[in-house]
Parts: structure tokens; C-alpha cells; sequence
């Protein structure tokens, strides 16, 4: 199977020659030491932009994604927009009054701004995209392209879980704001020939922040939305949140009506067994490698131990991609990420990846 027949396999809930794998994020030290060379991305953006210009260090900026993806053999990828140029402009804008103390009089201004510059993404963000395929075309690859219209997140924004209470219309025409800005975002990747569309935004840690109630009400008619109008598109859904998802997990799958959940957090409860034999049959399950303790603290045996647990917990009719719960950080050794690569080249009878760098 090629890398794109594989990925579909996995959504169509067909048998594939192996289970995908890719990685949702993958940043510094840990990346610059597999390419050999800065990543340009974070802080290895700066240098690339000096380097080589706005648009070069875009372009570098895609080489360095596929180059990791070719490395260590992923079947997918996962990519950002990227910065758009600095305005040339002098000077820098006024501060504005600080931020009432009143959540649903802080809110209501919010959603009056966002309002205000409610536009589609600018194009010059959109090039990475661009140079992705272009990038991919030279080299004769064709790799499916994850890419983030996530706006529907809570996290952290006290203001916000507060006005859902007190204010429920100020809270919902916030998540209303957010929808048209995702619409307008999931139109230009259309156009860009995207296909698989990552949505939601994290509402949970230990447990969800708000009730099944306030998530059945105010988010997921919202992501609903979404979800639709990527199938009508031909395109799909992927719902995105760390954190203990099961009391509202029928409504973040199925109510939402998307096609995938990612960010399926171990350490918080989400184990890919228990979904896979509840909702295995229906959505397609990315995860669940534990990045932030099992990968990060564990011995390259346990990692290794760990793939192959996830591996087996995910085999069956399809349905399973393997990553990382979240992000690689620099809490990742080298050497338990190698681990991680070989559990499942082992698992699959591959030949083994070695690293000199």
C-alpha cells in the first residue's frame, strides 16, 4: 500500500498492511537532531527567516516536514500555517483600555472585535500548503496533509466558562464567531485541494472544564457545522482534545459528526482499547503513545512495550493511526523516541531505523 492508501484504509475501516503512523507534532531539540540541521519552526524559524528570506524560510519550512516525515517512514502529516510577513509599518499600536472585569462584559467586547475582522486567512500564510505539494510533486511523494481549523476550545478561558453560565447568548455568539472564522479557514483549504481537517479545540484536562450540557449545547452544533460542510466537500473531520473525554465522548464523536478524534489522552483515562471496542467500527482513533509520561520518563524498553501494547489495542477493520498523544517536547529523550520508531517497524517486520546523528 502507498502512504495515502493506507491513511484511507484507516478512515474506511479496511484492513491495511499496517496501521499508519505519523506525528502530530514534533518540535526542537529532538527534530533539529533527527534533520541534522535547525528546524524552521519556533525557534528555528528566526533563523531560517534571516537566512533566507520570508518565502525561503517557508519553503525550508516544508522541506524540513517532509524530511522528518521520509526519515522516519510517516505516512501523513500534520502542518500549520505558517508566519506571514512582518508589516513594514513603523512604530506599534496604541494600548487599549485593559480588559473589563465583568467575564460577560469581557466577552461581549470580544466578540464585537472578532466580529469586526471576521475575514478568510490571508494567502501569504497559506503558502506552506503550497510549497507542501509543489515540494512533494518533486520529490513523488503524496503524503495526506492534517491541517488545523481548531476555534471552538475553552481552555483556560475563564471569561468564557463563565459567560456560558451567566450569559448564555454572549457565550454562544462567541462560538458562533468561531464557526464562520473556521468556515472561512476550512474554504481556503479547499481550495488548496486539504482534505483532512483537524476541528474542536481542547475543553478538558483531568476532566472536562464544563458540563455534558454546556458542551452538547454550545459546541458541538457548532463543530457539527463543520463537519458537514467538509462532507459535502468530500473532505473530513478530525476532532481534536486532550484531557478525560468520556462523559461527553458520544457527543464529541457522534454528535459532532466528524470523522476522527485526535489528542486521545492516555495519562487523563483515554485508553485506545476501550474506544476502540466502543467506537473502533465508526470514527478512526489517532493515538495513543503517551508523550507526556511514558515517552518522556519511562526506559526505551518500556516505550518499546508501550508501542507494541498500542499497536495490538488499535489492530483490526482499520481505524487506528499511531502518534503521540500530543507534542514531542524536549521531556523526550532520543533514545526513547528511537524506541518508539523501532517498537513499530519491529511490530511490522521492518527494517530497523538507525540514527548516527
Amino acid at each position: 500500500m502507498t502512504s495515502r492508501e493506507r491513511v484511507e484504509a484507516a478512515f474506511e475501516h479496511r484492513e491495511p498492511d499496517r496501521t499508519p503512523v505519523f506525528e502530530y507534532v514534533l518540535l526542537s531539540p529532538l527534530a533539529d537532531r533527527l534533520l541534522g540541521r535547525p528546524y524552521a519552526v519556533d525557534a528555528g524559524w528566526g533563523r531560517a527567516l534571516a537566512e533566507r528570506g520570508w518565502e525561503g524560510a517557508v519553503r525550508q519550512r516544508a522541506i524540513d516536514h517532509l524530511d522528518l516525515a521520509v526519515l522516519l517512514g510517516h505516512d501523513l502529516l500534520y502542518a500549520v500555517p505558517n508566519p506571514v510577513p512582518e508589516p513594514t509599518a513603523a512604530g506599534s499600536p496604541a494600548p487599549g483600555a485593559p480588559p473589563p472585569a465583568d467575564p460577560v462584559e469581557a466577552l461581549r467586547r470580544r466578540n464585537e472585535r472578532a466580529a469586526e475582522s471576521l475575514a478568510p486567512p490571508a494567502d501569504e500564510g497559506l503558502l506552506i500548503y503550497r510549497a507542501l505539494r509543489e515540494e512533494m510533486e518533486r520529490r513523488g511523494l503524496d503524503l495526506p496533509v492534517l491541517a488545523p481549523a481548531y476555534a471552538h476550545g475553552i481552555w483556560t478561558d475563564t471569561d468564557l466558562m463563565q459567560a456560558m453560565v451567566l450569559a448564555p447568548e454572549v457565550a454562544a455568539e462567541h462560538f458562533a464567531l468561531a464557526t464562520r472564522q473556521s468556515l472561512a479557514r476550512i474554504e481556503k483549504y479547499l481550495e488548496l485541494g486539504l482534505d483532512l481537517i483537524g476541528v474542536g479545540g481542547d475543553f478538558a484536562g483531568q476532566r472536562p472544564m464544563i458540563s455534558p450540557q454546556m458542551y452538547r449545547r454550545f459546541i458541538a452544533p457548532e463543530v457539527r457545522q463543520l463537519s458537514r460542510r467538509l462532507h459535502a466537500a468530500g473532505a473530513r473531520a478530525v476532532n481534536a482534545s486532550d484531557g478525560d473525554l468520556w462523559p461527553v465522548i458520544d457527543d464529541f464523536l457522534a454528535g459532532c459528526e466528524v470523522d476522527a478524534y485526535l489528542e486521545i489522552d492516555l495519562h487523563a483515562g483515554m485508553g485506545i482499547g476501550p474506544l476502540k471496542e466502543a467506537y473502533g467500527d465508526r470514527f478512526t482513533l489517532f493515538g495513543n503513545l503517551d508523550c507526556g509520561n511514558t515517552l518522556s520518563f519511562g526506559t526505551p524498553e518500556e516505550v518499546g512495550t508501550h508501542v507494541t501494547d498500542c499497536l495490538r489495542a488499535g489492530w483490526g477493520d482499520g481505524g487506528h493511526i499511531l502518534c503521540a498523544s500530543n507534542a514531542i517536547t524536549a521531556s523526550v529523550p532520543l533514545a526513547n523516541y528511537l524506541a518508539a520508531v523501532n517498537g513499530y517497524r519491529g511490530f511490522f517486520d521492518l527494517e530497523p531505523f538507525t540514527f548516527h546523528g
